[in-house]
């Protein structure tokens, strides 16, 4: 490279999702807002909470993109965060060193974050759960990174095989992460609520002895399957 790179390369406006828009949102399941979308949103499914105890938030994506074993970039999300953001970073899944580690984790409760997830590795995961901030990550090594960049904040990234934009809503849980795109929320808000009471009606159901779908008992009695038995 001729020319060295910004160390940081920052967006720091963007528009935020208003209040309204996350409260709608507040208290759903990962899994429900899924079906809201058509099946897709979650990350990898490798990136789970460090404590399963204290999984569940919801807020705004403060984006971030490091290099493999580096933070710096989400050192610098951490000067620019505000009360409400989720700082996601993406770190190429890179598992040989954590990028977040419990001092991370404090600092970020101290500004208002409201959790922490990246696709990449953790550490101190004892503080890690003393912070009582949701962390969520691809695992845990005690191998320490850098804080070299060069790197991005507040811009697309792709993290756990999702593409994310500054603003989007990050939703957590015990069982992952979803992202929520802000341009779609208002269509995903009304879906929700459509999913939510067919849920209940089909868990009402099985709570009064159904056993099997209809529509798969109808297609198991048609041509389109074959018995060999």
């Amino acid at each position: 490279m001729i020319v060295d790179p910004p160390l940081l390369t920052v967006r720091r406006n963007f528009q935020r999702p208003g209040a309204a828009s996350l409260q709608a949102l507040a208290g759903a399941q990962t899994g429900h807002l899924v079906d809201a979308m058509e099946g897709r949103g979650a990350l990898d499914a490798a990136i789970k909470p460090v404590d399963p105890r204290n999984a569940s938030f919801i807020g705004t994506a403060l984006t971030c993109e490091t290099g493999p074993s580096d933070n710096l970039a989400i050192m610098g999300a951490l000067a620019i965060a505000e009360p409400g953001d989720v700082i996601i970073a993406a770190s190429d899944a890179f598992t040989g060193a954590a990028v977040i580690g419990d001092n991370v984790a404090m600092m970020a409760r101290n500004r208002g974050v409201v959790a922490l997830v990246t696709d990449g590795m953790a550490r101190d995961s004892a503080g890690i759960v003393g912070a009582g901030l949701p962390l969520f990550a691809r695992g845990i090594t005690p191998n320490s990174c850098m804080r070299s960049g060069p790197g991005r904040i507040g811009l697309p990234i792709l993290c756990g095989g999702v593409a994310i934009e500054a603003g989007d809503v990050i939703v957590g849980d015990v069982d992952g992460v979803v992202v929520v795109p802000r341009l779609r929320l208002d269509a995903v808000v009304a879906r929700l609520a459509e999913v939510l009471v067919a849920e209940q009606a089909l868990q009402a159901r099985i709570a009064n002895g159904l056993g099997s779908l209809e529509a798969i008992e109808a297609l198991m009695r048609s041509e389109r399957v074959r018995y060999i038995d």
